[in-house]
């Protein structure tokens, strides 16, 4: 019964944690870029959340209608205007940026919100659910849903969309794509605006679940690293099985040694391949390009 437990709480962890390292995925996936600055556009979204419910007095999870498309839109806006120039110059000037981005970020929430603790409270959030003879969170089964069904939602624009084989094959060649046709720095903003808004839907169930400062976005940071180490870059299904992975360890290592075992493990699997035991359900973007000339899946 005690390891039913663990599994569930750790499928429940690991949803949030996948739509946390979603959007570092796919823009090293698809910009071949790390963003920096991604752990700070969790907690704009995380203040957005906030903001937002308190001021229109609605549930946290409705305010994703307003902060999502907001997200984009900022996402677009810096790739396009900054990070696209600085890219002309070499992967370093790119960096560089984002690392500005984060850094401005953390100190206009600093001095907009101060450092105080943060959390959204609900009228459910204490709520539970009898699941296989246990009590089961009902906070934490709404995140995890409203997490797939994100997720289910982009693999969708991504496959069955102009807009993303467009964004797949800019990710595969992007001097093919521009010989196509294909308009690459535009495609490039509108990869990190689709980030910034998957960014919101984890700033959501951030401020849902824990509480959080202007000066959390490093941790969050670290935890997409994570999550896109072992899930492959701009891989969507692997995301989501490395963030379930990712959650089970660390429930599984409770409350004062759960970071510290998630992170070991993360260094065996970096030394280790993970590839070579979880080949199937994580596939090598490498190998499937390289076999039969097949596209890298985004």
């Amino acid at each position: 019964m005690y390891f039913l437990q663990v599994i569930i709480n750790g499928i429940l962890l690991g949803g949030i944690y996948a739509v946390v390292g979603l959007g570092m995925s796919l823009i090293l996936g698809i910009v071949k870029l790390t963003n920096l600055a991604h752990g700070e556009f969790i907690i704009l979204g995380a203040y957005a959340s906030t903001i937002f419910s308190t001021m229109l007095g609605i549930d946290p999870l409705l305010t994703l209608f307003i902060s999502v498309p907001l997200l984009f839109i900022f996402g677009y806006v810096l790739q396009r205007l900054f990070i696209n120039s600085a890219m002309k110059r070499g992967a370093e000037p790119a960096l560089l940026v984002t690392f500005g981005i984060s850094v401005i970020l953390k100190d206009w929430m600093l001095y907009q919100f101060k450092p105080d603790a943060q959390h959204v409270s609900t009228e459910y959030a204490y709520n539970t659910i009898s699941l296989a003879g246990m009590d089961v969170s009902l906070l934490n089964i709404l995140l995890l849903l409203v997490s797939i069904v994100f997720i289910i939602g982009l693999k969708f624009l991504l496959d069955k969309t102009d807009i993303g084989r467009s964004i797949r094959a800019t990710a595969d060649d992007p001097v093919a794509a521009s010989l196509s046709g294909i308009n690459v720095p535009r495609t490039f903003a509108v990869a990190m605006g689709i980030a910034a808004a998957t960014a919101a839907v984890a700033g959501t169930c951030v401020s849902m679940k824990w509480t959080f400062y202007p000066t959390s976005g490093g941790s969050y940071l670290l935890i997409a690293f994570v999550v896109v180490v072992i899930g492959g870059l701009g891989n969507i299904k692997g995301t989501l099985i490395a963030g379930i992975l990712f959650g089970f360890i660390q429930v599984l290592g409770g409350a004062n040694y759960g970071l510290l075992i998630s992170y070991i493990f993360l260094i065996l699997l970096l030394v280790l391949d993970p590839r070579t035991w979880l080949g199937r359900m994580i596939p090598d973007r490498g190998d499937k390009k390289n076999k039969g000339g097949a596209r890298n899946e985004v």
